[in-house]
């Protein structure tokens, strides 16, 4: 599996060059996770990855047809979300504020890596992450970690700016 120290030191070049500046368009749902919950997250393609939360960590719910959820760390959340509205049951509606870097994949960027058949990766949590021709690389502004948004989920959640 590559590694995330690996897939930053390959592709944040690629992002220098390539990569575009977005910013959710929707608005989320989340709460706070309760430690030890496992989420598995599910996106219109199948099981994108799995995470389990640590004390602080957020679940985060994004408004698409797949109602794709997953985990945040609190320091993460703060710099991405702002409160709109209390929901029921320790929900809340968010607006997104934060931005990144996106770059679509294409699976010549990967030519580099040894592959069995599909690409995966590491996730900044440590889990395994698959990454399809299509979809999308992702990086925060301070280009510390990098993550997949699947394609149709990144075109319904995300904009340019």
């Amino acid at each position: 599996m590559i590694t995330q120290k690996e897939m930053l030191a390959h592709f944040l070049p690629i992002f220098d060059k390539s990569g575009r500046n977005y910013q959710k368009k929707s608005l989320i749902k989340a709460k706070k996770a309760q430690p030890g919950l496992q989420v598995v997250t599910k996106t219109s393609d199948g099981i994108e990855t799995k995470n389990t939360a640590e004390k602080g960590d957020w679940l985060v719910e994004n408004q698409t047809s797949s109602n794709e959820q997953y985990l945040v760390k609190a320091e993460t959340f703060a710099k991405k979300y702002r409160l709109l509205q209390s929901l029921e049951q320790g929900w809340g509606c968010y607006e997104p504020i934060g931005r990144i870097i996106g770059l679509e994949a294409k699976m010549e960027y990967f030519e580099a890596f040894p592959k069995a058949g599909e690409v995966r990766f590491e996730a900044p949590w440590k889990d395994s992450m698959i990454i399809r021709e299509g979809d999308f690389l992702v990086v925060p502004p301070e280009k510390d970690e990098i993550y997949r948004v699947a394609k149709k989920e990144f075109l319904e959640t995300y904009k340019e700016i």
